[in-house]
C-alpha cells in the first residue's frame, strides 16, 4: 500500500455556542473530527487538532441576563461542560479555544485592523432585518412570509445601526473561482452545490459590527470608534487561526490551512462564503476542505427541549460503552445526511457488527490457537496457503485513506468490515478443525495465522475511531498500534512475527433490551387560543421540518410483484442516489421516467415497502384525469431546496 500523505494536517470542529448545553450533533462533530486526528497522528502526519467556544454576541447577552448573571460568568459555565465532555470521551483535541481568551481577541482585533488597512472595510448604516437566534442580517426577499427567519423559522427584527462592512461583494468572482477550481472545497458535493447557487444570486456587503449591545470584541484602537462590538461570525471564524497565534505568536501558523473544517450544515454558509472571502482579504490560504453533516433526529423525531427528547451523549456511552457509541455515530448516516439516532438501532449495531463480526472472531482465534497451538501463532506459510486471502483484505484497506479524508466515516467502516466478513468466512471455507483431524497441522496453522493477521490490519485501521478497542485486540495479538506497526502491517504489508496469542475478556456484551428509559415526548404546541387549535393549520417551524428537494431519476423498473409500484433510483446531488419506491406504475411506465426531474421529501425517515428500502418519497397530484408527478418548471441542479 503507498505511503501518500501530506506532512501536516490541521483538524477542527466549529467552534461551539454556549447559548446551551453540548448534544449529540456537537458531539457527532466532535468524534469525526477526533476520528481524522487519531488516523492523521497514525499514518506519521504531524496534526493539530483544534476545538473550543463560540461566547460572545447578544444572545449571550441576553441569556446570561436571564440567568442573573454576567455573560462572562454565564460563558465560563457552559463552556466548561463542553470541555468536560469532550475529556470524559477521551476526546485528543490539541487545544480548546474560548473567544474570551485574550490572544483571540487581540488576533481578531489585528485581522479587523489589516482588513480595513486594505479598504475591505468601510463605515455605513445599516437598515434591515436581523434574527438573534442565528446572529444573522437578512434582505427582505431572503425572509419567509416577509418577516420568518429562513434559517431557523423565527421572527427577525428591524435593526438600524451604525455599522462597519465588510466588501464580500469584492469578493464574489474569486469564491465562485475557488469552488470551481477545487473539486473538494466542500464536501459533499450537494452542499457545494447550495453554496455555489447562493452565491450565484448576487452578494451583499456585510455588516460586521454592532452598537446595539455591548458583548463582544472592541475595534482595534488605531481604529478609535469604541462603541462598536465585531459581529460574533467574524470574530468566531478567527478562531481557526487565532488557534495558530495569528496576530500574537505565530509559530503554529505552518499548520495552516487547514486540511478539514467540520461543521454542520446549518452554518455551511458562514463557513464556505464569508470566511474564504475573510481569508482572501487577509492574504491567507483557504482551507483545503469545508465539510457540512446533517442533523439528528431522534425516533424520527425532530429534538427540542420542548419535547424532552434531546439526547445526552455522555447518558448513552455511559449506558452503551464510550466506543460503541462512537462506532454507531460514525458508521450509521452517510455523510451530509441527516441521521436518525434510536436505541434499536445502537443496539443492533453492537450486536451484530462489533459483537458478532468482531468480538466473536477474536474469541474464535484465541479458543482455536490454545485448543490447536498453545497460544502459539507463526505467520511463516500464510503467503504459502492465503496470498489469495490477503490480497483481497489489502484491496479493501487501500480504499481507507481516500474515504478517511473525504469525511465518509460510514464508508470508511464499510470497506474495514469486508476484512472482518473475509476472516469469517476463511474460517467457515477452510475448516481448521477439519484440517487438524486430517493431520494437516501446517496448514491450521496458516490459516489461524491468517485470521490473527487480518485481525491486527483491521485493529491499526479501526483505532482511530475505536481506540480502546483497537488496543485490546493489539494487546491479545501482542503488537502495538503505533506509526511504526502502521508501516510494518499497512504501508509495507508484512505479516505479525511469531507471537503468543493472549486470553483476555470478550470485547463486547451483547445487548437484550434498551437501556435508558425512553421519555414521553410533550406536545409542542402549548396551549393556546381556539384559533391557533384548528385543524389542518401548522406553523412556519413545522413546515420547516419538511425538506423538499428537486432530484432527477436517472433508474427505473418495475416490482413484478405489484401492480402499482417502480422502483426509482433518484439523483437528490449527494454521494449516491436514493432508492425510491413510488406507487405511480398505474400512470407511468420505467421508460417514460429516466432523466425525468421530480419533486422530493428528502428528509422523510426510511421504510421498508414489499422488502424493498425506500428512502424518500415522490410529489405528485391526483384528480378525476389521473396523476401527475409534481416537476420544476426549468430543470435545476440535483439538491435544488424547494422552498
Amino acid at each position: 500500500m503507498k505511503d501518500s500523505h501530506c506532512k501536516k494536517a490541521y483538524i477542527t470542529t466549529p467552534i461551539y455556542y454556549v447559548n446551551d448545553v453540548p448534544h449529540i450533533g456537537h458531539a457527532y462533530t466532535t468524534i469525526i473530527a477526533d476520528t481524522l486526528a487519531r488516523y492523521s497522528r497514525l499514518v506519521g502526519i504531524e496534526t493539530f487538532f483544534l476545538t473550543g467556544t463560540d461566547e460572545h454576541g447578544q444572545k449571550i447577552e441576553e441569556a446570561a441576563k436571564k440567568r442573573g448573571k454576567n455573560p462572562k460568568e454565564y460563558a465560563d459555565e457552559i463552556s466548561k461542560k463542553f470541555r468536560d465532555l469532550w475529556d470524559y470521551m477521551e476526546i485528543s483535541y490539541d487545544k480548546f479555544i474560548r473567544t474570551t481568551d485574550p490572544e483571540h481577541i487581540l488576533g481578531v482585533q489585528k485581522a479587523f485592523e489589516k482588513m480595513y488597512e486594505k479598504g475591505d472595510i468601510y463605515k455605513d448604516y445599516y437598515e434591515g432585518f436581523y434574527c438573534v437566534s442565528c446572529e444573522s442580517f437578512f434582505t427582505q426577499t431572503q425572509l419567509i412570509e416577509g418577516e420568518y427567519c429562513p434559517d431557523c423559522g423565527k421572527p427577525t427584527q428591524i435593526v438600524k445601526e451604525e455599522s462597519y462592512f465588510f466588501k464580500l461583494s469584492k469578493y464574489e468572482k474569486d469564491l465562485l473561482k475557488w469552488y470551481e477550481d477545487e473539486e473538494k472545497c466542500i464536501i459533499p458535493k450537494s452542499k457545494k452545490n447550495e453554496v455555489i447557487n447562493f452565491v450565484k444570486q448576487g452578494l451583499q456587503d456585510l455588516s460586521i459590527t454592532r452598537t446595539s449591545f455591548e458583548w463582544g470584541i472592541k475595534l482595534p484602537k488605531s481604529i478609535n470608534d469604541p462603541k462598536h462590538v465585531i459581529y460574533v461570525w467574524l470574530d468566531a471564524l478567527m478562531n481557526y487561526i487565532t488557534a495558530l497565534g495569528y496576530g500574537t505568536d505565530e509559530k503554529l501558523m505552518d499548520f495552516w490551512p487547514a486540511k478539514v473544517h467540520l461543521v454542520g450544515k446549518d452554518i455551511l454558509r458562514f463557513h464556505a462564503i464569508y470566511w474564504p472571502a475573510f481569508l482572501m482579504s487577509l492574504d491567507l490560504p483557504l482551507p483545503k476542505h469545508i465539510a457540512a453533516h446533517g442533523w439528528w433526529t431522534r425516533n424520527g423525531e425532530k429534538m427540542s427541549k420542548s419535547k424532552g427528547n434531546v439526547i445526552d451523549p455522555k447518558e448513552v456511552s455511559e449506558a452503551y460503552g464510550l466506543e460503541n457509541f462512537r462506532y454507531f455515530m460514525l458508521r450509521e448516516v452517510s455523510f451530509g445526511l441527516d441521521g436518525d439516532f434510536s436505541q434499536r438501532a445502537l443496539i443492533d449495531r453492537i450486536n451484530s457488527d462489533l459483537n458478532n463480526d468482531l468480538g466473536n472472531l477474536l474469541n474464535r482465534i484465541i479458543g482455536m490457537s490454545g485448543k490447536y497451538f498453545d497460544f502459539e501463532i507463526d505467520s511463516s506459510n500464510v503467503l504459502k496457503y492465503h496470498q489469495k486471502e490477503l490480497k483481497e483484505a489489502m484491496s479493501h484497506i487501500e480504499k481507507l485513506p481516500e474515504y478517511i479524508y473525504n469525511v465518509q466515516t460510514n464508508r470508511y467502516l464499510e470497506e474495514l468490515w469486508k476484512v472482518l466478513t473475509l476472516a469469517n468466512q476463511s474460517i467457515t471455507i477452510y475448516e481448521p478443525w477439519k484440517l487438524m483431524k486430517e493431520g494437516k497441522n501446517e496448514e491450521a496453522m496458516a490459516l489461524v495465522a491468517l485470521i490473527a493477521n487480518l485481525l491486527a490490519k483491521t485493529a491499526i485501521m479501526l483505532s482511530p475511531a475505536m481506540p480502546k478497542v483497537a488496543n485490546k485486540i493489539a494487546d491479545a495479538l501482542n503488537f502495538k498500534i503505533d506509526t511504526q506497526s502502521y508501516k510494518k502491517l499497512i504501508v509495507n504489508e508484512e505479516l505479525l512475527d511469531s507471537f503468543k496469542i493472549k486470553k483476555i475478556p470478550p470485547l463486547f456484551t451483547k445487548v437484550e433490551k434498551e437501556l435508558l428509559k425512553e421519555k414521553k415526548v410533550q406536545k409542542e404546541e402549548k396551549k393556546s387560543s381556539k384559533k391557533e387549535k384548528t385543524p389542518g393549520i401548522i406553523t412556519i417551524d413545522e413546515f420547516f421540518k419538511v425538506s423538499l428537494k428537486i432530484g432527477t431519476i436517472v433508474e427505473a423498473e418495475d416490482i413484478e410483484k405489484s401492480d402499482r409500484l417502480l422502483k426509482l433510483k433518484v439523483n437528490l446531488g449527494e454521494e449516491t442516489p436514493r432508492q425510491i419506491i413510488a406507487g405511480i406504475k398505474e400512470f407511468y411506465s420505467p421508460n417514460d421516467l429516466i432523466n425525468t426531474q421530480v419533486c422530493v421529501v428528502a428528509n422523510l425517515k426510511p421504510a421498508k415497502i414489499m422488502g424493498l428500502l425506500s428512502q424518500g418519497m415522490i410529489l405528485a397530484a391526483k384528480d378525476e384525469e389521473g396523476l401527475s408527478l409534481i416537476r420544476p418548471e426549468k430543470r435545476k441542479k440535483e439538491g435544488t431546496p424547494v422552498k
